[in-house]
């Protein structure tokens, strides 16, 4: 029996996506990190726990992803892997490429951390590799063996583009051969190196799914993942027109956290400096107007603001001039889990 269910935005839980620096091993062609905007430094171990700490108490429930970058590649991450469990945060996740650098699987225990998150792009070597960098594949295969013979929970993100979502049908077998718990479906934003341009001939010009595709491929293959017992979240991206539209700015409680000290509260805002809050020093601050939160209670009928600013390549137009339907929060994400 599968269900099917619209994630509805916490009001009581804190959600922390935390870069811990913006270095990676990688130099993926969709890569979202502007480092210009988000910084170039590795935070040191206290800084982290401080940073950590200022989050812990905002509500009932809080869980702490740890980015980067590759978040592997600082040598001090099982450090604040421990102390996140310790100051009380329920959830802690580890977002990785595979490569799984200064041995962390042998410095953490299953318990320390709820999920080992790998990220793949291709069901074929060859699409990820061209997608990711070559041997990424295989590497990434290797981290997820590792880690479930270790007896680690592992989940994998498959961010979707024009260049692999035909590849999604494939991966069914192979999630469910790994051992893999979770699976993520990303859509690609227009984000850090997705925003400027892409390669003609190496990468599609135009890596956005069109809507039709995107309604044609994505829930039904969901679904079918799901059969195998294998729990499958991806993003609504679109809503009719009698569906309401709700910012997770204005309802929920998530930080995206930087090394520079910027603190933003919606993904699609993280290639400006319009940050709602920064660390200065250890202290967390409210910065000036204007900044995203004056954008979160801007009503308009094509839903989310930022998408109409940013990527309005996805939206589309009656004769009227009225859209033919919203584009929803990029945080709002549809789960399918049975058996």
């Amino acid at each position: 029996m599968k269900d099917i269910k619209t994630v509805s935005f916490l009001k009581n839980a804190t959600n922390i996506f935390f870069h811990i620096l913006t270095n990676c091993n990688l130099s993926c062609r969709h890569c979202y990190i502007n480092k210009k905007q988000h910084g170039k430094n590795t935070l040191p171990l206290e800084t982290i726990n401080t940073w950590l700490d200022a989050f812990v108490g905002k509500s009932d429930v809080a869980n702490v992803i740890f980015l980067g970058g590759e978040p592997t590649l600082h040598p001090d991450l099982f450090l604040a892997v421990k102390h996140a469990k310790k100051i009380g945060y329920k959830s802690v996740t580890i977002d990785t490429n595979g490569y799984l650098f200064h041995g962390i699987l042998s410095k953490i225990e299953p318990g320390e951390v709820d999920y080992i998150s790998f990220s793949l792009d291709g069901a074929a070597r060859r699409t990820n590799d061209m997608l990711r960098g070559k041997g990424s594949y295989d590497k990434c295969i290797l981290g997820i063996k590792e880690a479930v013979s270790k007896g680690f929970n592992t989940s994998l993100i498959y961010t979707v583009s024009s260049a692999n979502i035909d590849e999604l049908d494939m991966i069914e077998g192979l999630l469910s051969d790994l051992g893999i718990g979770r699976f993520f479906i990303q859509v690609i934003g227009i984000r850090g190196r997705t925003a400027k341009g892409n390669t003609p001939g190496v990468y599609p010009e135009n890596p956005r799914v069109s809507r039709l595709k995107w309604l044609d491929v994505i829930p039904e293959t969901a679904e079918k993942i799901a059969r195998r017992g294998i729990t499958v979240t991806y993003p609504k991206v679109f809503l009719n027109l009698a569906e309401k539209f709700e910012c997770a700015g204005l309802v929920a409680d998530n930080y995206f956290i930087f090394p520079n000290g910027r603190v933003y509260r919606c993904p699609l805002c993280e290639d400006y400096p319009i940050h709602g809050m920064e660390f200065e020093g250890n202290r967390l601050v409210k910065t000036g107007k204007i900044n995203e939160t004056d954008l979160f209670g801007l009503s308009i009928p094509e839903g989310c603001v930022m998408n109409r600013l940013i990527q309005p390549g996805n939206l589309s137009y009656k004769k009227d001039g009225t859209p033919v339907y919203k584009i929803a929060c990029c945080l709002l994400k549809e789960e399918i889990s049975g058996i």
